[in-house]
């Protein structure tokens, strides 16, 4: 059996008030079509994107995927669209109908949705409503669907219908073929509705097999940027479930977001609010997370505590490390065990060895530190000469007096001490003080300037 996957991508999502096409809008830093796309990718299917206005933005977003393209140059209604998709299915597939602003829908929901098609029956996923209004409201006699009915050319017994159709079908492929090729506009939209083909499956003796949607968030469109926020926070809740099922403590669960992928690899675990976790984060056991954290693809080892207000991008974190308040640990950054990140830190590019500390306002770019290294606040290794940037090196078991400048290309020996307020662009030898410092001078009888 071959899948075969149409996604319904082409409206011009007026209601967003943006720019930007409809599907590219974000849930959890990612578009909702992608979200789409990723819901088959269990099944293998070949995927078809049906496009219209903003095309091109489109496609380009996607060009990573292996995605074919088809255009519906006039939007006339759902069936229209699916038409233009005809050329790419086989008589023998089973093609999923879903659309590109329904963001949420769950693989498991689809695989039982496919399972249920046969050459004697399709299948159809609905949700019951307490408030149905504006959905298609599905018809049944003797508890068998028999079609569905849109808002406008619904009668009044059929409008009190609770269960609605969400749009998402399963369907052999000569028959959808066949079905939307006999599609008419008969109706008050003038639209060639896609809900019209159950109908003619039922007079044709195909059985519609429903497969209920256990969260109706799940098959949720999103039309405006309000419908946007509510689905991306019920999408974060989710996250922040699954999270505390697995185990780790969230001060608050409606106050964290996940913008890709988030690891936990231990126990005990305790995010504080306000975090935001980006691209893939691995999280080890006993890892504390203060308030206000942005943390973005890295790799975070047992027991590192991230103190308040701290931003982590493309790093790993050895075991045991703290870091912040404050701090930003910023790409190529690769921090050993025990290592200490104080408050306003910048550490990029530079890997720092077992119980090393920068505690406080520094700038580490570019630079290869040994192990118990300690430096001083306000130092600063000086990795950029307009053009080129060079390294810094500082072994095992140097002190990096308060104050200090190394500017690159330069090298601190084996627990060599550099004193406060060094500029050094030399070589500092091991185990030997270096200062470089203008001589002190006090003038006697100096007098403040005053206005004139």
């Amino acid at each position: 059996m071959t899948i075969k996957t149409i996604i319904l991508a082409a409206g011009k999502g007026t209601r967003m008030k943006s720019n930007k096409a409809k599907v590219l809008h974000e849930i959890a830093g990612k578009a909702m079509l992608q979200h789409v796309i990723e819901s088959v990718q269990p099944f293998n299917s070949d995927v078809v994107v049906v496009y219209g206005h903003d095309g091109e933005q489109v496609k380009q977003q996607h060009s990573h995927l292996d995605i074919n393209w088809v255009e519906q140059a006039e939007q006339l209604g759902t069936g229209h669209a699916v038409l233009q998709a005809v050329d790419h299915i086989m008589s023998d597939d089973v093609v999923l109908i879903l659309y590109g602003d329904v963001p949420l829908i769950q693989s498991k929901t689809l695989g039982k949705m496919v399972e249920s098609v046969s050459d004697t029956a399709m299948s159809l996923l609905t949700v019951k409503l307490n408030d149905p209004t504006g959905y298609g409201r599905i018809v049944r006699v003797d508890n068998k669907v028999s079609k569905i009915v849109e808002q406008k050319d619904a009668s009044g017994p059929e409008l009190l219908i609770k269960e609605v159709n969400t749009g998402i079908m399963a369907v052999k492929g000569d028959q959808l073929v066949s079905w939307v090729k006999m599609l008419r506009n008969d109706n008050a939209q003038t639209e060639y509705y896609l809900t019209d083909i159950i109908e003619t499956a039922v007079n044709e003796g195909v059985s519609i097999n429903t497969i209920q949607a256990e969260d109706e968030f799940e098959v949720q469109g999103v039309n405006s940027k309000s419908q946007l926020c509510v689905l991306e926070r019920h999408y974060q809740l989710q996250q922040a479930e699954t999270l505390m099922n697995e185990g780790v403590t969230l001060a608050d669960s409606k106050r964290i977001d996940i913008r890709g992928k988030l690891a936990i690899t231990g126990h005990d675990v305790f995010i504080d609010i306000n975090t935001v976790f980006l691209g893939h984060v691995s999280l080890g056991g006993h890892v504390h997370i203060g308030p206000n954290c942005v943390i973005e693809n890295a790799t975070i080892g047992e027991g590192v505590v991230i103190k308040a207000n701290s931003v982590l991008e493309n790093c790993v974190i050895g075991k045991n490390c703290t870091i912040g308040p404050f701090a930003r640990i910023r790409p190529g950054a690769d921090l050993a065990e025990d290592v200490h990140i104080g408050n306003f830190v910048e550490v990029k590019n530079t890997a720092i060895g077992e119980g090393s500390k920068i505690n406080h306002l520094s700038y580490i770019g570019d630079a290869q530190i040994g192990k118990g290294v300690n430096v001083g606040a306000g130092t600063i290794t000086c990795n950029y000469d307009g053009v080129n940037k060079h390294r810094t090196e500082i072994k095992d078991g140097a002190f990096i007096g308060s104050g200090t400048q190394l500017v690159a290309p330069v090298s601190v020996g084996e627990g060599a001490t550099l004193g406060a307020g060094t500029t050094l662009s030399k070589d500092a030898p091991a185990e030997a003080l270096t200062v470089s410092r203008a001589k002190q001078v006090t003038l006697n009888g100096w007098k403040k300037p005053t206005k004139s």
